[in-house]
């Protein structure tokens, strides 16, 4: 039970201090190195915003912010729901994804950076 509630507060601890430092304010947090040199959002960016909004309860303004990001808050509520009921029962939780998930995963973030620095897909950009 240690491993996965030290998980769950490491997390809550993190978007607790992004929700109480806003990064739409200067000065707090760096810039994104890639989009500082390259003039490219990546997939990351408008990630911090997005957790300060989702923090918040803003879950129009975290979309709008980073939308795969709110995603992946889905996808690891799913998964610390799974390893804390696996937790408690008394079994082992191992995640093993074969290659083709991680090629998957690889084209959904390729796909996902480029289309939100391509005029049409502004939507995405932060």
């Amino acid at each position: 039970m240690l491993t996965p509630v030290g998980t769950l507060a490491a997390v809550a601890a993190a978007f607790a201090y992004v929700g109480t430092v806003d990064p739409n304010e200067p000065g707090h947090y760096p810039v994104c190195p890639t989009l500082r040199f390259t003039g490219l959002f990546c997939p990351g960016c408008g990630g911090l915003r997005s957790a300060h909004a989702f923090a918040h309860g803003d879950l129009a303004a975290a979309f709008g912010s980073n939308a795969l990001a709110v995603v992946g808050y889905g996808v690891f509520a799913v998964v610390m729901v799974l390893w804390l009921v696996r937790a408690i029962r008394g079994m082992p939780m191992r995640v093993t994804l074969s290659p083709a998930w991680w090629w998957g995963i690889g084209a959904v973030l390729a796909l996902f950076t480029l289309v939100r620095n391509l005029p049409f897909g502004s939507a995405l950009a932060p």
